[in-house]
């Protein structure tokens, strides 16, 4: 007998006896079934599933009645299925199955986060925040891959098809999320041993202005970053010359390392070649403060396991950093 059910979109189900009910099934009915046509038992399908025996029995009645056809032959003493119940079970419990498959898939994406993390990030923040953790990071977490693209431009990442992005400061799109990451960014003035060879070292802000300072922008085309410093309470800007101006801060620090001119960098970019004597702080008295660095991503109900995994890990490792 070749039997089927078929259950449309619209609820209705079409009987074994080609029958039109109006009444929808609903999954916990089918999923009483399935167990109890594996157990044969209603009292163990009432165990597994945490009801009464009488629930399940009423539950099967239920169904029953729904499609119009006996699905177990039931006496005191057994319980089988009927040639119908056999030929339901044949299909439903292989979808069933593939069902609690791709939720025990989701569950584990989440416990054991997996799968291509795509990053978008300054070479700055990679260099200072990213970089020094990425080797723990891949040992912990073996099942994720990390894809990194490093440019200047404040990235739309949803667009760009990135997972997350990392930047200064907290400017964003208002459907970002945006977390610190580390603490706020020191900037000193730094200058290579040679470059003083054949000139004297400023003791002043203003006498800055007698020497080649190398200059950033922002980004390609964007305004010139400027130098302002606190002093005794006061705002300084510094309108500094210098015949090099670049829109990436390792060649900033390249060209001072270089001896080519007076530097205002992030100390912690510049932490090795000071502590190695490539350059050295000058005017230590004055500095600045920067913003923090930030990462955002999307605004989701569910954030990927990859995607948390990721910024709880990189979060968590620059605060024992700074702490």
């Amino acid at each position: 007998m070749n039997k089927k059910v078929i259950i449309d979109h619209s609820g209705q189900v079409e009987g074994i006896e080609g029958v039109i009910s109006t009444s929808p099934l609903y999954l916990p009915g089918l999923l009483t079934f399935e167990a109890a046509a594996r157990h044969l038992n209603f009292a163990r399908t009432a165990a597994e599933i945490g009801v009464t025996p009488t629930a399940v029995s009423r539950t099967i009645k239920n169904l029953e009645a729904q499609l119009n056809v006996r699905l177990f032959n039931r006496t005191t003493r057994s319980v089988g299925l009927t040639e119908a119940g056999a030929s339901l079970n044949a299909t439903l419990a292989p979808a069933l199955a593939l069902i609690r498959n791709s939720l025990s898939q989701a569950l584990l994406a989440t416990d054991q986060p997996s799968g291509m993390l795509r990053v978008s990030s300054s070479y700055v923040a990679y260099h200072i925040l990213i970089e020094p953790h990425m080797a723990s990071f891949l040992e912990q977490f073996p099942l994720i891959n990390v894809e990194i693209s490093l440019d200047n431009q404040l990235t739309d990442i949803v667009s760009a098809g990135f997972d997350i992005g990392i930047r200064m400061g907290r400017k964003l799109q208002n459907d970002m999320i945006s977390v610190q990451l580390g603490t706020v960014q020191k900037r000193i003035v730094v200058a290579a041993p040679d470059y003083f060879r054949e000139r004297s070292e400023p003791q002043t802000l203003a006498e800055l202005l007698k020497h080649n300072c190398l200059r950033q922008r922002y980004c390609v085309g964007g305004r010139l970053y400027e130098w302002k410093f606190e002093d005794r309470g006061q705002m300084v800007q510094i309108e500094v010359q210098g015949r090099n101006i670049f829109d990436e801060m390792r060649s900033v620090l390249d060209a001072a390392i270089q001896g080519q001119g007076i530097a205002f960098i992030l100390e912690d970019f510049a932490k090795q070649e000071l502590a190695s004597g490539m350059l050295r702080q000058i005017l230590s008295q004055h500095w600045a403060l920067d913003d923090a660095f930030h990462l955002y991503y999307p605004h989701r109900e569910h954030m990927p396991g990859k995607l948390r995994a990721f910024v709880d890990f990189m979060r968590a490792a620059n605060q024992t950093k700074t702490s």
